[in-house]
């Protein structure tokens, strides 16, 4: 229901009292919040007021999120009860379609407030955040079991296939469904109260988990003088001086902080084994640094609840439950890629390892037999010794020629060979922050019209109150499926990007690992701006958890081609196009710390399943859990997983990836074999496998089932050497 609330509600208060079974609740909340409606931002038609119906967000404050949550959820639950109320017969059009309809003033209210929590989370912010948990999670258990409604929903899905609905139909029939037994609709009314209970009570608890990561993140910092950067390159010592600075810090600090971009490089490049260990032990410990904020305590509790879930659907944990709805279908078969990858991953660590003792012995004059204790803290500092050492690369070397600007000029220039988008940036638009970037994503299309495709907001630097990692996420997803009078405009998605590049004072600097991610989020926010889907619950990311990540990995690829490293990676201060030989020596060491990097994130994935697979959590205990879980695996000494529980933000700031976190792999296995059709052409912009990997990936959302859509563009299912062979993994040895 995209339309003016103002006017809406006017016509709700007019209409009430005649309005047959209308839900006391809703007529209060309404009729309480009408006043006030037309003063509210979140409330008014953005249509009329914002350019391309972009969020007021010079006008929205924290004081307006509650009364807006109330009104457009009446409003939400007043259009459930017009489906149900409707006298005809159910049809696809006035229960699926209109169900998919509903709900857009509650869109609006939630994209803006939810992207706020993640970007720009005040400590105001947070209470109301805190607040709307519960209240939150129960709407949704109104939803979907509102009296009568999915009675009228399985009517429709009893004959989706008798009555002429398309394919897309019928799969938005079907996933609607499936969503509505998921969430409980057809258990009784004392299973509907309890499992409502239990949903709201995970809301809170996955948001309390989420506010104490990014507690800890905020307030714990190591303050440095000049001579404890021994090490560092340039653009960390100016990373590190612009921290102290926006911390309002002496002129002679640098502030190191528990922001990625920071933490990582440091621990790669500082001389300082104490301090190396010191910012690796409290990057590590985030969720559990402060005992007043143990994440461990809440992780259990969202462990147990989940498995009191899954009891409700009949499985023996939430990993039969969770996987139920994936690719993969079983916690078995997740189980069988992991455990492959892990032993492969495991050899090229100890090669890795081998290595780095073996530089520890020759730097320092160590004897052959002599002991090195390789730490965490020390691997990738020794590494990037080693890869300077062996085949001559120097990380910071090659960080000149990767500026944020021309990093960003890369990916929209591939966007555009690949897909034809052009970025128009916008200047006049106000957002809420003023480092965030906005574009209009423009296409020349076939009768040489230019089309607006989608409004592309790049927010890219870290800052206080924002989470840490980067994501991709929407402000209006994309879908035809609009309400009559509604604005046209409303059918163009807004997508936003979020890194957290450590801002530098002139260029920001990026390491080729921060580029790829820059690169994996645009590939997201293609799945997101190409989506071509009729109905919004089928459209851009709305997909199976362990599909999502292909378009993004497959992104990643066009980094790594010679032709745009060429054209773009540039010095930041000469202008001069990156040497052959810095390309050639990245090459060369590509696969090196391969199997560091695979561990590192197997053994998060593999504890996310052995979490979730737990049937009896009487005495459990998270650290011994975690303890005896990687001694099973057989843990590399000196390696720790890349996300300790306590700020596995994944498993338990949401529910999204809990017991799927192994999707990155299985999307590597996708994406590499995906990547590979551009290879064989000759051409990795080749047209014709472009304007395929469009379609079937890219814009088709959820329409198709993820499987049929890989088949479709690669004639046939995916195979794991790719993967292997791109990880330097496969059965002949591998790189060390």
């Amino acid at each position: 229901m995209r339309r003016n609330t103002a006017r809406v509600i006017d016509n709700l208060l007019k209409q009430v009292d005649s309005l047959k079974h209308q839900n006391a609740g809703i007529r209060r909340g309404v009729a309480t919040s009408a006043a006030s409606a037309s003063d509210n931002p979140l409330l008014q038609d953005w249509t009329i007021t914002e350019p391309f119906a972009l969020p007021p967000f010079s006008r929205i404050e924290t004081k307006h999120f509650r009364p807006a949550f109330d009104v457009a959820m009446g409003m939400h639950l007043q259009g459930l009860q017009n489906i149900v109320d409707n006298a005809e017969k159910p049809s696809f059009e006035n229960v699926i379609a209109e169900f998919d309809r509903c709900g857009g003033d509650l869109s609006k209210v939630e994209s803006v407030f939810s992207n706020l929590c993640s970007s720009l989370n005040t400590e105001p912010l947070q209470a109301v955040q805190m607040e709307m948990a519960p209240i939150s999670a129960g709407h949704s258990s109104k939803l979907y079991t509102f009296p009568g409604l999915f009675e009228k929903v399985d009517a429709v899905y009893q004959t989706r296939n008798q009555v002429g609905l398309t394919s897309e139909q019928v799969r938005l029939t079907e996933r609607i469904h499936l969503d509505f037994s998921r969430a409980g609709a057809k258990f009784d009314p004392e299973s509907k109260r309890q499992y409502a209970e239990i949903t709201a009570k995970l809301a809170e608890l996955q948001t309390q988990f989420q506010q104490n990561v990014m507690a800890d993140e905020s307030s714990f910092t190591i303050e440095l003088k000049e001579s404890d950067m021994s090490g560092c390159p340039p653009d960390l010592i100016q990373a590190a001086k612009q921290a102290a600075v926006e911390r309002k810090k002496g002129a002679d600090e640098y502030v190191i902080t528990l922001s990625r971009s920071l933490v990582e490089p440091f621990v790669t490049f500082s001389d300082r084994r104490d301090l190396r260990e010191k910012a690796w032990n409290a990057w590590t410990k985030r969720g559990e640094l402060d005992a007043n904020r143990d994440n461990n305590k809440i992780a259990t509790e969202i462990l147990k609840l989940r498995k009191r879930q899954a009891e409700f659907h009949g499985c023996s944990n939430f990993a039969v439950y969770q996987t139920a709805d994936m690719m993969a279908k079983t916690p078995e078969a997740v189980m069988d890629l992991l455990e492959k990858v892990w032993a492969r991953a495991k050899e090229s660590a100890d090669r890795e390892r081998e290595a780095l003792e073996e530089y520890v012995r020759s730097s320092e004059g160590l004897k052959a037999d002599d002991t090195v204790d390789i730490q965490p803290w020390d691997w990738r500092y020794y590494a990037e010794k080693v890869r300077q050492s062996k085949y001559n690369f120097d990380e910071a070397a090659l960080k000149p020629y990767l500026s944020l600007d021309n990093v960003t000029g890369a990916v929209m220039a591939v966007s555009n060979k690949l897909f034809g988008l052009r970025y128009v940036k916008r200047t006049d638009v106000v957002y809420y922050h003023p480092d965030v970037d906005t574009y209009e994503v423009r296409e020349t299309q076939p009768d040489g019209t230019d089309k607006l495709i989608a409004i592309f907001i790049h927010d890219n630097f870290a800052r206080q109150f924002k989470s840490s990692g980067a994501w991709m996420s929407e402000y209006r997803g994309q879908t035809k499926n609009l309400a009559q009078g509604d604005a046209e405009i409303l059918k163009v998605p807004i997508i936003s990007n979020n890194n957290n590049f450590a801002k530098g004072e002139g260029s920001t600097l990026l390491s080729f690992d921060d580029a790829t991610t820059l690169f994996h989020e645009m590939g997201h926010g293609h799945h997101g701006m190409l989506s071509d889907a009729t109905y919004g619950r089928l459209a851009g990311t709305s997909v199976l958890t362990d599909f999502v990540e292909l378009p993004s990995q497959l992104m990643e690829h066009w980094l790594k081609q010679p032709q745009v490293l060429k054209e773009f990676a540039k010095h930041h201060e000469t202008g001069e196009i990156v040497p052959d030989d810095l390309l050639a020596k990245l090459k060369a060491a590509n696969l090196f710390n391969q199997g560091f990097g695979t561990i590192e994130y197997t053994a998060c994935a593999l504890l996310d399943m052995a979490m979730h697979m737990v049937e009896d959590f009487d005495n459990f205990d998270m650290n011994e859990f975690e303890e005896k879980e990687l001694a099973r695996l057989g843990m590399p000494q000196g390696i720790i997983m890349r996300h300790r529980p306590a700020h596995f933000q994944h498993l338990f700031a949401s529910s999204h990836y809990a017991a799927g976190y192994y999707v990155y792999l299985w999307a590597e296995v996708l994406d590499a074999d995906a990547f590979a059709a551009f290879e064989e052409t000759g051409d990795v912009f080749d047209p014709k496998t472009a304007a395929m990997v469009r379609k079937h990936i890219y814009s088709s959302g959820n329409t198709v089932e993820p499987g049929e859509l890989f088949r479709r563009f690669r004639g046939r299912d995916p195979v794991i050497d790719f993967m292997l062979e791109k990880k330097g993994l496969l059965a002949d040895g591998g790189a060390a």
